[in-house]
């Protein structure tokens, strides 16, 4: 893509971002009403999605309603964006990521759960937080490889998130995200790993032509421990296939490597 037209296309993801960005800072109260909150969430990052020329295309099982744990494959630092773009609620995130411009707004607005990955004192208190999110009927959205891989290939669950669920006692929905060409050929585009830096990695997005984001939202898995739980949604979000349908950037008001950007890496 030439220069110019990546520079309109940042420009326009920059203006999709500035809005929710202003008021998540600016405008107290605005995430009080649950069903409100999740709808301008999703409308906005939809937007955001749709700026950056990514299509975004959701498959699968039917979305469980209320306080669900999602547990996804981690590629890029897109993953969040294209979670809350579909299931807008926590996310499960590095504490570094609050400080990423415009991305960190985005974030905590979005009430994200931050975790220092270096400290393993801290996972209690997480396990706690992420338990007190779903027992509230909100979905949390985990990332359980706690590193970022190409989409090539992925690194094995960790099993202390699946800990939250049996706690709240809450279903967990595997899904996987998959980074594709129009024609399907998978694309590392927006990978994110080693030594990566955001500003190259989102010049790469804006430089992508045809890339498309699919989601596959798998049955919920069942175990009677969290290490069950753990290899089950393992084994579903590598099972997916590439299909599915477009949804549409903004969608109308409903009536209701290491990791860069996701989950500490839990044993």
């Amino acid at each position: 893509m030439s220069a110019p037209r990546r520079l309109a296309r940042g420009a326009g993801a920059v203006c999709a971002l500035l809005p929710g960005v202003l008021a998540a800072r600016f405008v107290p109260g605005w995430g009080r009403v649950p069903a409100l909150r999740d709808a301008l969430l999703r409308g906005w990052t939809r937007t955001v999605v749709a700026s950056l020329g990514v299509r975004l295309r959701v498959r699968g099982a039917d979305q469980l309603p209320g306080g669900v744990l999602l547990v996804a494959n981690h590629v890029s630092w897109l993953d969040i964006v294209l979670l809350a773009a579909v299931r807008p609620g926590p996310m499960l995130a590095k504490t570094e990521v609050r400080r990423w411009p415009l991305i960190g707004a985005l974030a905590s607005g979005g009430g994200t759960i931050f975790i220092d990955r270096d400290d393993i004192r801290q996972l209690p208190d997480t396990v706690r937080k992420i338990a007190d999110a779903l027992r509230s009927g909100r979905p949390v959205g985990v990332f359980p490889e706690g590193s970022t891989w190409c989409g090539r290939a992925g690194g094995t669950f960790r099993r202390a998130a699946f800990q939250a669920a049996l706690d709240a006692g809450v279903p967990v929905q595997p899904v996987t995200i998959r980074y594709l060409l129009t024609d399907g050929t998978p694309s590392t585009a927006p990978a994110f790993v080693g030594d990566d830096e955001l500003m190259p990695s989102i010049r790469r997005v804006l430089a992508a032509r045809g890339l498309v984001a699919e989601l596959t939202f798998h049955p919920p898995v069942s175990g009677h421990d969290r290490r069950e739980l753990a290899r089950a949604a393992q084994a579903a979000v590598g099972s997916a296939p590439a299909s599915g349908h477009l949804v549409a950037p903004v969608p109308a008001v409903p009536a209701q490597v290491r990791s860069r950007v996701g989950s500490a890496a839990w044993r």
